[in-house]
C-alpha cells in the first residue's frame, strides 16, 4: 500500500515535469512567459493554454477510473495560472480545468475549489515585492527560513517565498478538507478528487503528500524560468550584435566622409569647378547613407552605391581610374551586409591605384555557388608587401572593419581571404551564405 502510494506521488512529479517541458517548447508560450504585464486578451490566452494542458491531466485521471491518479494536476495548474498572470487567468483556468471532473463522476466541489485556488494564486502574485521573485521560488522552506533571519536586507523577498510556500500548503489542505465532506450526499459520492494515504498510518506519508504538491508547483516554475533566462540571453546577444554593428558602421561612415572631404579640399584651389561637382556627388552619396539603417542590402543596391562613390573618385583621378563589373544576374537580388563593398573599393583606390603612376582598374565579380554568394574585389595596383599581408585583416579601418562585421553577423559561416603580390595587384574574396529577406529584416 505504502509503496504504491509513493509511486503515485513520484508519477505526479514526473508528469508535471513532462508537461512543463512540453509547454516550454512552444515559442508562443515562451513569448507569453516573457511578459510580466499582460492585456486582458493575453491573460485569457494564457488561461486557455494552461487549461487545455492541465484539464487534459484531469480528464486522463477521470477516464482511467483511478488507474492514473498521479496524472491529475488540476490543483497545481490552477494555482500556477494565478501566480503567473493574476486573478483573471487563475479564475478562468480553475473553472476550465475542473470541467472534466464534473462529468460523469459529479465531483461537484472541484469547480469552486480550483477557481478559488486560481484566485489564491493571483492574490499571492499581488503580494510579491517583485514579479521576478515568483521565478526564484524554492521549495526548500528550511533554506527560506534561514535566509529570513540571516539576510535582513532582503527579508521581504524571503517572506514572500515563505508565503508562497504556505499558500500551496493551504491549497492542498483545502482539497483534503473538501474531499472529506459529502454535504449530504451518499458516502460513495466523491466531491473532490484527492491523493491521500488511506490505509497507511505513518505521519510521514502526509508530509510526502504536501511536499509533492509544493514540488509540483516549483518544478514548472524552475523549468520555465530556465526558458525565460535562455530567451533573455538570446535577446541580450542580439542587442550586443546590433550594438557592435552600429559601432562598426559609425566607424566606416566618418572614415568615408573624411577621405572624401580630403579629396574635395585638394581640388578647391586647383580646380574649383571640379570641387563643386564633387560636393554635389558627395551630397547624393550622403543622402543614400542617411536613408539606410538596415544591416543588409541587396547586391543591386550595394553596386548602385559603389557607382555613386566611384563617380566622386573619378572626378579626382580622371582616366587613371577604371571600373569594371562582372556580375552574375542571379546574384543581384541576393542579400549581403550593407556597406561591405565600399571599404574594399576605397582600399583598392587608396593603397593600390593611387600609388601607381599610370593608374589602374578595379573589378567586382560575383557568382552564386550553391546557396552561397561569392564576391571578388580586385585591382591591378601596387599590391601589398608580404610582411603586411598576414596582418592586414586585423589593422586599419577598411578591410579589418569588413572582416569584423562578417564575423559578428555570420560567426564561422563565412570566408574572407586576401591574395596580393607586389606590383601585380590585390584580390579580396568573400563568401557568405545566402540569406532570406525576412531573416535579414529581423537582423
Amino acid at each position: 500500500m505504502l509503496q504504491g502510494y509513493l509511486v503515485t506521488l513520484l508519477v505526479k512529479l514526473a508528469t508535471m515535469a513532462a508537461v512543463a517541458s512540453i509547454l516550454a517548447r512552444s515559442n508562443r508560450f515562451k513569448a507569453m512567459l516573457m511578459r510580466e504585464t499582460r492585456t486582458l486578451g493575453e491573460r485569457l490566452e494564457l488561461a486557455i493554454w494552461l487549461s487545455v494542458v492541465f484539464g487534459a491531466s484531469v480528464a486522463t485521471r477521470v477516464a482511467g477510473h483511478s488507474t492514473y491518479n498521479g496524472a491529475d494536476l488540476g490543483l497545481e495548474g490552477a494555482f500556477l495560472a494565478g501566480i503567473l498572470a493574476g486573478y483573471v487567468t487563475g479564475l478562468v483556468s480553475g473553472v476550465l480545468i475542473s470541467l472534466p471532473a464534473l462529468y460523469p463522476g459529479g465531483e461537484s466541489l472541484t469547480l469552486p475549489l480550483l477557481a478559488g485556488v486560481g484566485v489564491l494564486g493571483g492574490v499571492v502574485r499581488d503580494l510579491a515585492p517583485d514579479p521576478e521573485e515568483i521565478w526564484r521560488f524554492s521549495p526548500y522552506f528550511d533554506l527560506n527560513i534561514w535566509r529570513f533571519f540571516k539576510d535582513t536586507r532582503h527579508y521581504l523577498r524571503t517572506a514572500f517565498h515563505l508565503l508562497l510556500f504556505a499558500a500551496i500548503l493551504v491549497a492542498e489542505f483545502l482539497r483534503q478538507i473538501l474531499a472529506q465532506s459529502n454535504l449530504g450526499h451518499e458516502t460513495a459520492m466523491v466531491n473532490v478528487f484527492r491523493l491521500n494515504p488511506e490505509g497507511v498510518d505513518h505521519p510521514l506519508t502526509w508530509v510526502a503528500l504536501y511536499l509533492t504538491t509544493v514540488f509540483a508547483v516549483a518544478i514548472p516554475l524552475k523549468i520555465w524560468n530556465n526558458t525565460r533566462n535562455e530567451r533573455k540571453l538570446e535577446e541580450q546577444q542580439r542587442l550586443l550584435v546590433e550594438a557592435r554593428l552600429a559601432a562598426l558602421t559609425s566607424q566606416i561612415n566618418p572614415h568615408f566622409l573624411f577621405n572624401t572631404l580630403n579629396s574635395v579640399s585638394s581640388l578647391i584651389r586647383t580646380d574649383p569647378d571640379q570641387a563643386r561637382l564633387m560636393v554635389v556627388k558627395l551630397s547624393k552619396v550622403l543622402r543614400r547613407l542617411l536613408r539606410k539603417h538596415e544591416n543588409f542590402n541587396t547586391l543591386r543596391e550595394e553596386l548602385s552605391f559603389i557607382e555613386d562613390y566611384l563617380s566622386i573618385e573619378l572626378v579626382r583621378f580622371g582616366d587613371k581610374l577604371r571600373f569594371e563589373q562582372d556580375v552574375a544576374a542571379d546574384t543581384l537580388d541576393m542579400l549581403l551586409p550593407s556597406m561591405i563593398l565600399q571599404p574594399l573599393v576605397e582600399n583598392s583606390i587608396k593603397h593600390g591605384i593611387s600609388g601607381k603612376v599610370e593608374g589602374g582598374t578595379i573589378r567586382i565579380r560575383t557568382r552564386r555557388s550553391g546557396s552561397r554568394l561569392c564576391l571578388l574585389v580586385e585591382d591591378d595596383g601596387v599590391g601589398i608587401p608580404e610582411e603586411k599581408l598576414a596582418t592586414v585583416l586585423d589593422h586599419g579601418i577598411g578591410v579589418s572593419n569588413v572582416h569584423e562585421r562578417l564575423k559578428v553577423l555570420f560567426g564561422n559561416d563565412y570566408r574572407m581571404w586576401i591574395d596580393s603580390h607586389p606590383g601585380q595587384g590585390t584580390h579580396i574574396r568573400i563568401e557568405v551564405p545566402e540569406l532570406e529577406t525576412n531573416l535579414a529584416a529581423v537582423s
